[in-house]
């Protein structure tokens, strides 16, 4: 909820400050109830708990990993669920968030396609899963530590609208106050959506999902690539309008002899050579009723070794496999 939404919620008898009190409250103190709210009065604090709620996701299940991981089942006010995790690695956190209950994009490496898309999140769905898991981890948004990753559940760019509003919230020095350096955004290519999000003032850094170093091979493991085409998908890469500290990241899912050769390597530097960009690449996180194999560390080397030469490339650790919770691994398991 913006400020200009809380205090029409709350009545215009509402002073402009305490709207900005309960605002303050709500992101910079991540409040769970209202009557929490020390800033205000005590009778005003009762009376908006007994008329409002703060409403945000609600944790249904925590899963704990060994290397510190903790992968969340978030319901949501509707009885539906969403997959929010925590990896911390030394001082820095990350969060990797859902926009979607589901998946609409169906690539045949990921858990998350065989669910399907049950419906887009609001936005205020999406900063409450950050909202949520900070306050259960004691994580605060100050001192440059935290990092948000939209590579969840659902293709943040068929949320657009949603995706935005949360990334203002999450990132209004009055709010929660995250610097947009430390919000990233993860498509599989819709090209419109990746030319609306370049003309907007606030948004996340731009990360693709590449995977493939072939037309064919892309869309056969993407078959939502058959609408947007590689080439059209690297234009707009080209054209997209970078911060003067951005690049662009493209990420690189590795098949055990799929796309995971020397020559799918040095393809891979070719598509990239004229993109101010770097690579993650990630072998595959195994999954049930996934037809494909991780490549041998090795392999992963050789392909690393080729494209760095050209690109800075970068092999993302696998962090909670144990419970489910590496991308592509995201099903609402039980």
């Amino acid at each position: 909820m913006e400020l200009t939404e809380i205090r029409e919620a709350l009545g215009p008898d509402l002073p402009a400050f305490r709207a900005r009190q309960l605002y303050d409250a709500l992101y910079r103190g991540q409040a769970e109830e209202l009557v929490q709210i020390s800033t205000l009065p005590a009778a005003l604090r009762a009376e908006l708990a007994g008329q409002h709620r703060v409403g945000q996701p609600e944790i249904a299940r925590r899963y704990e990993s060994a290397d510190g991981t903790r992968r969340y089942l978030l319901r949501l006010e509707d009885g539906r669920t969403v997959e929010t995790v925590r990896m911390p690695e030394g001082e820095r956190d990350t969060l990797c968030i859902s926009s979607q209950v589901g998946c609409p994009v169906d690539c045949k490496f990921c858990m998350t396609a065989l669910l399907g898309l049950e419906r887009n999140l609001t936005a205020g769905e999406i900063v409450g899963q950050v909202l949520v898991v900070c306050r259960d981890n004691g994580l605060r948004q100050e001192g440059g530590r935290l990092n948000i990753v939209m590579m969840g559940q659902g293709e943040p760019l068929l949320n657009l609208a949603n995706v935005l509003k949360a990334t203002r919230l999450l990132s209004d020095p009055a709010g929660f106050g995250l610097s947009p350096r430390r919000i990233t955004l993860s498509t599989a290519g819709i090209i419109p959506k990746i030319e609306e999000m370049g003309r907007e003032a606030v948004r996340p850094k731009l990360a693709i999902s590449l995977n493939a170093s072939t037309e064919e091979m892309r869309q056969e493991l993407m078959p939502i690539t058959r609408k947007y085409h590689l080439k059209d998908l690297l234009a707009a890469c080209k054209a997209y309008p970078l911060r003067p500290w951005e690049k662009l990241t493209f990420e690189y899912v590795l098949l055990k002899g799929v796309n995971d050769s020397d020559a799918d390597a040095r393809r891979v530097v070719r598509l990239l050579a004229n993109l101010n960009a770097k690579v993650n690449l990630i072998a595959l996180n195994p999954g049930p009723e996934i037809p494909f194999d991780t490549p041998a560390p090795e392999r992963v080397a050789s392909f690393q070794r080729i494209v760095r030469r050209a690109t800075p490339c970068f092999v993302r650790k696998p962090r909670g496999l144990d419970i489910f919770a590496a991308c592509g691994q995201l099903k609402r398991s039980g």
